[in-house]
Parts: C-alpha cells; sequence; structure tokens
C-alpha cells in the first residue's frame, strides 16, 4: 500500500494531463512526474544509500518540484519529514535532529539556513538544493519499474505539529492514514472531475500538501501561484486562467480575498470550492464570501494527529444554514467525515449526551499510529484507541459538531498554529524577564494576534523592541508576540498557575490592567 501508487496509476492513464503547472505554465505533464518520481526514488536508494524508512526532510517554499520530492521518496519506499518554511533555523534543526533526516531537499532561498544547522555541520543530514546540479545528477538516475513495496501501517509522513511541552512533536502518519484521508475527501469534502485543479497558495507542509493526494489520484492539475505563496489578486487572476479550481485557505485566507473581491468584482467563475480549516471561521466573513462566491464554501475540522479527517461542514449544508438563517450549523464544524467515528466525551472518557460540552475525541484508520519516538505522549493522547484532541466541544443531536475553545491554548494566526509555550520559553531565555504569560487577542485580519504578558526581574529595564529582536533570535518571526503588557506580577489562581481568563478579559477591557493584589 504505498501513496506512489496513485501517481503511478495517474502517469499511465493519463499521461499527458497537466500535472504541475507554475502560474500558467505547464512544467510537467503526469506521464513526466511519474518518471521523476521513480527516477529521484531510484537515486535516493541507491545514490544517496538510503534505506527503508528512512526519512527524508523538506524545507522548501510551494513550487513544483515539491510534488515531485513527495511521491519520489514514497517511491523508493521513504518517509518524508515537510517542514514549515517560515521556521526559525534553530527550529528547523530540531526537526531534522529529531527525525533523523539524513536528506533534506531545499529551495535555494531556505538553502543557507538549512546549511547552517548543527544537523547539516555534524554532517547528518545532506542538502539538496531544488534545481542545482545536485539535484539534475539525480534526475539522470535510470527510474524504478515500480514503487517499492511498503507495509500500510509504514511512515509516510511525519508531521512535526508544536506542543505546549515547548518542543514539536513529530505525529507518525501512516500510508493506510493518508488513503483513508483521501478517500475522506472524496465522500465528505469533494468531487474532483477531469481537467480540474487545486491551487496551492497555504503552504505545501500542511494542509493544503496533503490536498496533493486527493487531486493527484484523479489526475488533477496541481497549481502554485508564481509568488510561491497567498496573493488575493493572484488567485483571482489565476481563477481566470483555470476552470474547476478548488484551493485549502485558513479562515483568514478568506477574509482577505472577500475584501479584494468586495473591492475589485473578479471573475470567478471557474472557482470551483474553497475548502476552509485551520481555526475559527468569523459568521460574518462566511456570510460575505458565500454572497460573493456562491455555494462554494466547505469546510474541514482535522488535526495533524488526524489529518484533515475529523468532521466536514459540506457546500450543501452551507447553503442550508444561509438559506433559512441557522447561525448555529453555519458556526459549527459539521458532521463525522465517513471514517472518522467522533464523540464528545467528559474527563473520564464517558460519552455526553446531545448540547453537553466536553473533550472532541475521534478514532478510525486515519488517526495516527503516535508520536514519533515520544511512548508517554503518544499513551497520553490515545487511550483506548480514541485519539483526544484536546478541543472542547458540544455534539448536536443530527451530529453536527461545535467547537467551544482550545484547551491547549493554541494561537492561530493567519491559519497557522503558535503555541504559547513555545513563546514563553523563549521570552523566558532574556535575563531581564522573570515571568510571563502569552495568550491570543482575535483581530479580524488574521484571526489572532500574540500578545505577551511580562513581569521583569526586580531592578530590570526591559522594552518591547528589546524583547522583539530577544525573540526573533530564537523562534519564527511569525510567532513572536505583536504586543507587550508589563506587569509587577501575573494574575495566579489558588493552585499558583496563571489565571490566562483574567488577562484575556483585561484585554477585552482595552486597558492596562492594574496588578493584582499579593
Amino acid at each position: 500500500m504505498n501513496l506512489a501508487a496513485l501517481l503511478q496509476r495517474a502517469g499511465r492513464a493519463d499521461f499527458n494531463r497537466p500535472a504541475l503547472v507554475l502560474g500558467t505554465d505547464v512544467t510537467a505533464t503526469y506521464g513526466a512526474l511519474a518518471r521523476d518520481a521513480a527516477v529521484l526514488g531510484r537515486a535516493l536508494r541507491e545514490t544517496l544509500g538510503l534505506g527503508a524508512g528512512d526519512r527524508v526532510a523538506i524545507v522548501m517554499r510551494n513550487v513544483p518540484d515539491y510534488v515531485t520530492v513527495l511521491f519520489g521518496a514514497w517511491w523508493g519506499g521513504l518517509s518524508v519529514v515537510p517542514a514549515n518554511a517560515k521556521l526559525h533555523p534553530k527550529e528547523i534543526d530540531y526537526i531534522l535532529r529529531d527525525s533523523g533526516a539524513r536528506v533534506c531537499f531545499v529551495t535555494p532561498d531556505l538553502a543557507p539556513s538549512v546549511e547552517g544547522t548543527s544537523a547539516v555541520a555534524d554532517g547528518q543530514v545532506r542538502v539538496i538544493e531544488a534545481g542545482s546540479a545536485d539535484w539534475r545528477v539525480l534526475l539522470e538516475t535510470e527510474p524504478l519499474d515500480e514503487p517499492l513495496t511498503v507495509e500500510a501501517d509504514a511512515m509516510a509522513w511525519l508531521f512535526y505539529t508544536s506542543g505546549t511541552t515547548g518542543r514539536p512533536k513529530g505525529a507518525m502518519l501512516s500510508h493506510r492514514n493518508l488513503f483513508s484521508m483521501t478517500a475522506c475527501y472524496f465522500a465528505d469534502v469533494d468531487a474532483i472531475g477531469a481537467g480540474d485543479c487545486i491551487v496551492h497558495a497555504a503552504p505545501m507542509s500542511h494542509g493544503s500538501g496533503l490536498y496533493i493526494l486527493p487531486h493527484v489520484a484523479q489526475a488533477a492539475a496541481q497549481v502554485i501561484p508564481e509568488s510561491g505563496g497567498f496573493d488575493p489578486a493572484e488567485i483571482f487572476a489565476l481563477m481566470r486562467a483555470h476552470r474547476g479550481l478548488s484551493m485549502f485557505a485558513a479562515p483568514t485566507m478568506v477574509h482577505r480575498l472577500n475584501v479584494t473581491a468586495e473591492q475589485a468584482d473578479p471573475d470567478t467563475g471557474n472557482l470551483k470550492s474553497i475548502i476552509y480549516g485551520g481555526g475559527p471561521m468569523y459568521l460574518a466573513d462566511c456570510k460575505r464570501a458565500f454572497a460573493l462566491f456562491g455555494p462554494k464554501l466547505i469546510q474541514i475540522y482535522g488535526q495533524g494527529e488526524s489529518p484533515m479527517t475529523i468532521t466536514a461542514l459540506s457546500r450543501a449544508r452551507h447553503a442550508e444554514a444561509i438559506a433559512r438563517g441557522d447561525d448555529a450549523l453555519l458556526g459549527s464544524v459539521g458532521v463525522a467525515q465517513m471514517l472518522a467515528d467522533v464523540r464528545v466525551t467528559d474527563e473520564g472518557g464517558t460519552p455526553l449526551p446531545a448540547g453537553e460540552t466536553g473533550e472532541v475525541v475521534v478514532r478510525g484508520p486515519q488517526v495516527m499510529p503516535g508520536y514519533w519516538r515520544q511512548p508517554d505522549a503518544t499513551a497520553a493522547t490515545i487511550r483506548d484507541g480514541w485519539l483526544h484532541t484536546g478541543d472542547m466541544g458540544a455534539m448536536a443531536a443530527d451530529g453536527c459538531l461545535t467547537l467551544k475553545d482550545r484547551s491547549k491554548d493554541v494561537i492561530i494566526s493567519g491559519g497557522t498554529n503558535i503555541y504559547p509555550r513555545e513563546v514563553e520559553e523563549a521570552l523566558l531565555l532574556h535575563p531581564a524577564v522573570r515571568e510571563v504569560s502569552v495568550i491570543g487577542r482575535p483581530v479580524a485580519d488574521w484571526g489572532e494576534e500574540v500578545v505577551a504578558f511580562v513581569v521583569p526581574r526586580p531592578g530590570a529595564t526591559v522594552g518591547a523592541a528589546d524583547l522583539d529582536g530577544h525573540v526573533r533570535d530564537h523562534i519564527a518571526r511569525f510567532k513572536r508576540p505583536r504586543h507587550y503588557r508589563f506587569l509587577e506580577a501575573l494574575p495566579k489562581n489558588h493552585y499558583g498557575k496563571v489565571a490566562k481568563i483574567t488577562l484575556r478579559e483585561w484585554l477585552d477591557k482595552e486597558t492596562e490592567p492594574a496588578p493584582p493584589p499579593t
């Protein structure tokens, strides 16, 4: 059960269909892409000496070669470790070391960051730059006739998701997990027809990259914007050029599409679907998008541990909710996907009646087997076969799930997860910082922004600019706080834990908080 079989099938049956498109220029047909993947698979095994199950890291911005690396690694019976291109070099180094990756493919703009890591300096990882002489040598190898055989439960994708411990955890996604996700896409998310395409404006290291799979299964074109990212004007231009266009988008991206569409009145006739997820969608944005683009919205709820596959709110349910003014339905995340068994339970794991709030748990063939080399974290997260998501929600009598809160305190900014503990630990490395607590504050354009409450050490003087520069030396820029509040002490509850609810109340009042009584 090798995922590369999807590409092998498309390469044979749909040899001349466009597979990879940069902007409006076709860079590879499915026949060519299949051959390149077969060539790269052999080169990784025989030229570079990787063995079955070895890890191949990918630190690349969105480019057509991303797809070649994914399927080349799978064709050779290897696992991929896609890393967010926005990460700080120290974070990339951690992923390279923890995963034990032996090869890392990079785009030229990211090569310096990767080549400066200790994993490369120590000789653990060899860096291959896409398009370089080394890359061209690899693609001169003879192809493997067939994808190498792998077990269904062999790891295909090692997905690093930040955790509340301050260190990312690697969710091991198997070939079975991703085949199951692909099946659920067709059953619960969207149909893909001949000549359709997906535009990868969101990072291919995350949700958009996972949706490469169902589109390869149907030999649909993978369109990469020339910018390599998300620009609303560019997306609307691509809509004019490509029919049957789908895209995966964070809710903040949908908001920006709304704003641009209201100003420019673009032609969206070729738009087939906007699949959104990764954070809460404001009802106002959802209604605006429906009014602007029509019944083309689909919502999915998933996690790295159950990739893109927990629940879905179909385009038909969106239309139904809009037609009857049902904000409860529109504000839900829909019903369980075909292969997902979803419950809301109390702390002891007992299912709760409809309407009661508890933790969302899920099981099914799409759920990861566990975290990479972290048996304790696996045991804490997967209990009796159920993945405990850490999300709080309530299930309606009709099976629609509404999320209430994120018990892991994740901040979602621009569709990207930011975990407060990571930011707090970076700030605590500053010699003038005694205590710190980080929370998210809702903002229209990005979903949430990071706010840090800082208690300086006695006698120390520190300002926002100083801390901002410090944080940039330790974590990715997009994770840094946008605002700082300086306190004499953090509010604590009776157990000595920081009362984040009090911090949120202070922000809601938009006033500088007074220090709590001692």
